[in-house]
């Protein structure tokens, strides 16, 4: 070959890779593209890997019932999304979150008029929204990091208890702060932060008292699995976190969480037995094969072509 049929040949390519690269990114962005909220800020930092951020900063990042929507619409959409394998759950602005907005609470929690039973009612498809935005997080098929940063508050503690890795800055601190204005916590913070902590004295304490848990105190008690330096660190590390599980198979993640959490809401024997019918299906999946064969040529799963799910 003469040397412009290699400069030729070299061009063609260079080209196919940026134009590979090009694809791919566009990709990423498009899929993107779908998840618009208002009180949401959603966008993808690594591959496979979903950034979900509380975007109301002005406001502390409190929830309010719209947020509650977005939350379950987001989720459950980032649960089937074949392009998701991974999320990241932060907040923007001063702090992760204050926790419920409390003008709006007072608006919705004002009485109706009605009778007390249909008054009732009203209030018991509220509290479910509520609860539905936590335990979506929880029941979304992909595994999601949460990253603190200063406050967080009340509605925050459920929603970390939800997730399934929390991280937090050295500035961070938690708070069961329900209390403090006359309610005991409804979205999930009493039902799951006893299975996280395991500690039943401690519980009580946060949740009688509304008292702030630092960082130092959130990491030696179990709340989280590191402490930061500041928030860029954080972030830092939550996305690299996030990458790495991305790249495994996206079957064994999944089929993880999955029995992760039965197994956390059953017996020992309950959770083997359904591990064994799980896996009785799962076993037969190619990424086994791909994932041996991987470790076989002394390569990682990152170097393995995994199918979408």
């Amino acid at each position: 070959m003469n040397g412009v049929g290699r400069r030729v040949l070299v061009s063609s390519i260079q080209a196919a890779k940026c134009g590979g690269v090009i694809s791919s990114t566009k990709a990423m962005s498009s899929f993107v593209d779908s998840y618009k909220f208002e009180t949401l800020a959603v966008s993808s930092p690594k591959t496979n890997v979903l950034h979900i951020e509380f975007n109301r900063p002005e406001k502390m990042n409190t929830m309010t019932a719209g947020m509650w929507k977005e939350m379950v619409e987001c989720f459950n959409k980032a649960s089937m999304d074949e392009n998701v394998r991974s999320i990241v759950l932060s907040g923007r602005g001063k702090l992760y979150t204050a926790g419920l907005d409390l003008v709006e609470a007072a608006s919705s929690l004002a009485p109706s008029g009605n009778d007390v039973a249909r008054e009732a009612f009203r209030m018991y498809k509220f509290i479910g929204l509520a609860q539905e935005s936590c335990s979506a997080i929880e029941k979304c098929m992909k595994p999601v990091i949460t990253a603190v940063h200063n406050g967080c508050l009340g509605g925050g503690m459920d929603v970390i208890s939800a997730c399934d890795i929390r991280l937090c800055d050295k500035d961070a601190y938690f708070s069961v702060k329900e209390v403090d204005v006359g309610l005991a916590a409804d979205m999930g913070s009493l039902q799951r932060l006893p299975k996280i902590l395991g500690n039943d004295s401690l519980i009580r304490d946060l949740c009688f008292t509304g008292r702030k848990m630092k960082s130092d105190e959130a990491k030696s008690c179990g709340l989280v699995s590191t402490v930061y330096e500041d928030k860029e660190k954080m972030m830092e590390g939550a996305f690299e976190l996030a990458e790495l599980i991305a790249t495994k198979s996206p079957v064994a993640i999944q089929s993880i969480k999955v029995s992760l959490n039965y197994g956390r809401n059953h017996s020992v024997n309950s959770g083997l037995e359904h591990i064994r019918s799980w896996n009785a299906a799962m076993l037969q999946t190619e990424d086994i094969m791909k994932s041996a064969q991987a470790l076989m040529m002394k390569k990682t799963p990152a170097d393995v072509k995994y199918s979408k799910l």
